[in-house]
């Protein structure tokens, strides 16, 4: 028996189960569940399901988007859980597996980003939890023989005068109730658990070790891989010599794939070493061979001259030609790795009809067709379980499927059986889809008053969309990841333009959590900060008098961190100084003020004023922690991290001692507010991110008078 099977792993419960997507077109659903399929539990039902209820009265809800810590489990049971009146304490949550049933209905497909975990599911959760209820109520009606109207449900109990019971009791019942096409949701007044502070359902599980990630998969007769990948971007296998590795006490087997050489053994250690025992020649005629500078050269003259335009208001740069004083900044962001705490791995059964795959798919409906392809099967006939993840900040949300495909191959060319796919933490950090190195150009013109006249900003960076499945979603040949933030700013500048340079590299790139606004938020609001400072103006004040008459919710979140932090536009207090920065991402508004001082020649950042305005707050807990984390990451990143191509192009960075996270000693004191709104809710994701590193570059200026144009802070202020 696998350690899965002995955690219960997939287990479920006869019962009520409630499917639905949007618009509502719920069925009772009956049979056996392909989610449950081999549990020997009788009355599952079709996997297309959303909720179902248990005999012993626990509610689990089928949660569609991958959980890595930013609590999907938690807030999408708590939209069920509220519309059926349960109680907190019954209610779970699983991930669902892969299946078009639990698409994003933001993306039209399953997969997890964007922050759209919660917006997109908003109303889809609550109709299924009300739904739920609705049958419920009926099949306590057809019982006891009263009207639905005069019955109540209050804390996971269903009630009529003398009578009560569980929702255990009449699942079953429930289930024969036809479904209501378009149940009725709350009001918020009538809202008993959205907006309050739940424990996250999945604590416990990762408290305690029980939680199942998809390192932790251990399948009889299971062989685990590593890959031997190329040492610089593009290059390809030219020739191996596996004597050496074969014979390392473990090792069972290596066979070229696609993506270099794989090494198969009874253990991850016997892999590795195996690996390293490994004779390979490669092919460098296609790799990348630049430097990091030499890179940064070639985006920064590509800038220089223009690109094309992305935004253009009024009469574009005309503001800045003539202007009285022209202010320019060139802004440089290296290439970042998302090095989540558990890096890419993945199981795959593989039979000779049929493929089973256990893995943090954070695009599963792009992961399954791709293994499928990959191994010659109808897709029919392959399942993948979405586990569990420890961190992704985007590294699991991959347009290509290549970690999938790579799954796959290794599979493919040993045969079927059951192999485990492990990315060491330096396959992680040399192995690419970072966040793109970028330069931005910026430029701002004044009149003599002092009037803000004219603002450019022109972006060079390589595309994530441009190549792949996603290249659809770009805009006559524009990627808006590239420079989303630089566009549709919330300030009023009568003449702007933005432009995009297009760049490219073999190094590949992704998503990287905030996507464009983790550089375009530092570049714009820190650049606003000179320009305010050559103005004369208040920086809190300056940003409230520039924004848009229409953009209140910017508005409310910047008054209200200078009221949290009590600024009175002094910047600079004895040895600490304050910065701000306001940014708006995946329609959620943050503001942020850093209190800084200068420890050993780099900022300490002792506290962050965050205000946050996303929407109804479904759950408060988690909202302040998604802004805690963020801020957490975002301030490790402008410290510290840079991935680096040395002369000839190879990686330069291997691990967690030359990319550098975060200490603990180095967090600062966060104090979050949240914005009371009846808006639907947004993400908070990420948010977070984009504003803590300008406002720590503001404070850092104010403090020291110089600017920070090129991050990290390390690569000037670092030993």
């Amino acid at each position: 028996m696998t350690r899965m099977n002995r955690r219960g792993f997939l287990a479920s419960s006869a019962g009520l189960v409630i499917g639905m997507t949007l618009p509502i077109a719920a069925r009772a659903q009956s049979g056996a569940a392909l989610a449950f399929q081999g549990d020997g539990t009788e009355g599952a039902f079709a996997p297309n399901s959303f909720v179902r209820v248990a005999p012993d009265d626990t509610v689990t809800v089928m949660i569609k988007h991958i959980e890595f810590g930013q609590g999907p489990y938690t807030g999408l049971s708590t939209l069920v859980a509220e519309e059926m009146d349960a109680d907190w304490s019954q209610m779970r949550a699983e991930a669902a597996p892969a299946d078009p049933v639990y698409k994003n209905l933001a993306f039209g497909m399953q997969g997890t980003g964007g922050s759209t975990a919660m917006a997109n599911s908003y109303m889809q959760m609550r109709k299924a939890g009300a739904a739920a209820r609705a049958m419920l109520v009926a099949a306590a009606a057809e019982e006891w023989g009263v009207p639905a109207s005069e019955i109540s449900v209050s804390k996971g109990v269903i009630s009529h005068r003398d009578k009560s019971s569980g929702f255990g009791a009449l699942a079953e019942k429930a289930a024969q109730q036809t479904p209501p096409e378009d149940p009725a949701v709350k009001s918020a007044d009538q809202f008993v658990l959205i907006g309050q502070d739940l424990p996250k359902l999945d604590t416990e599980a990762k408290s305690n070790g029980t939680a199942i990630f998809s390192m932790d998969v251990y399948r009889d007769g299971m062989l685990t891989v590593v890959v031997a990948h190329p040492p610089k971007f593009g290059a390809t296998v030219a020739s191996f010599d596996a004597t050496a590795a074969l014979e390392v006490p473990g090792v069972e087997a290596v066979h070229q794939v696609s993506q270099g050489v794989a090494v198969y053994a009874s253990s991850t250690y016997a892999a590795v070493k195996g690996r390293h025992a490994l004779k390979v020649e490669w092919d460098e005629s296609g790799a990348e061979t630049r430097s990091s500078e030499a890179i940064y050269q070639a985006f920064s003259e590509a800038a220089a001259e223009g690109g094309q335009d992305a935004e253009v208001i009024g009469e574009g740069t005309a503001g800045i030609d003539g202007a009285a004083q022209v202010i320019e900044a060139e802004f440089r962001f290296p290439y970042l790795a998302h090095a989540p705490m558990e890096p890419l791995d993945g199981v795959l059964e593989y039979a000779e009809d049929r493929a089973e795959v256990w893995m943090g798919s954070q695009f599963p409906a792009l992961d399954l067709p791709a293994v499928a392809t990959t191994l010659g099967f109808d897709p029919a006939n392959v399942r993948v379980n979405v586990m569990l993840a420890g961190g992704s900040f985007g590294r699991r949300a991959q347009d290509t499927a290549h970690f999938a495909n790579e799954l796959a191959e290794v599979a493919k060319a040993a045969g079927p059986g059951t192999y485990k796919l492990v990315w060491t933490r330096e396959d992680d950090l040399h192995g690419g889809y970072y966040r793109p190195l970028t330069v931005h150009r910026m430029r701002a013109g004044l009149a003599g008053d002092g009037t803000l006249t004219g603002w450019e900003d022109v972006v060079a960076n390589q595309s994530i969309m441009s190549g792949g499945p996603m290249a659809q979603m770009m805009q006559d040949g524009m990627d808006p990841t590239s420079y989303e933030g630089s566009t549709k700013m919330p300030y009023d500048i009568a003449h702007a333009r933005t432009g995009w340079a297009q760049m490219e590299s073999p190094v590949p790139v992704l998503w990287w959590r905030s996507v464009g606004h983790t550089h375009t938020g530092y570049a714009t609001e820190v650049f606003l900060d000179m320009v305010l400072e050559a103005q004369g103006k208040d920086p809190v004040q300056g940003r409230l008098d520039l924004l848009k008459s229409d953009k209140s919710r910017d508005r409310g979140v910047l008054r209200k961190v200078a009221e949290m932090a009590g600024w009175d536009g002094t910047k600079v207090k004895g040895e600490k100084a304050y910065g701000v920065a306001l940014h708006e991402s995946f329609e959620t508004y943050v503001a942020q003020i850093a209190e800084v001082s200068e420890v050993d020649g780099m900022p300490k950042v002792h506290r962050v004023w965050c205000a946050v305005d996303c929407g109804v707050a479904v759950n408060p807990n988690v909202i302040r922690a998604q802004m805690e984390g963020g801020i957490g990451f975002g301030l490790g990143t402008v410290l510290f991290d840079e991935i680096t191509l040395g002369e000839g192009g190879a990686v330069q960075q291997s691990n967690f001692d030359t990319y550098r996270m975060l200490r603990i000693n180095e967090m600062p004191e966060v104090m979050v507010e949240i914005i009371p709104s009846d808006a639907d809710p947004t993400g908070v994701g990420e948010p977070g991110v984009p504003p803590i590193g300008p406002a720590v570059a503001n404070a850092w200026r104010a403090l020291t008078g110089e600017p920070v144009t090129t991050l990290p802070f390390a690569k000037k202020y670092g030993a």
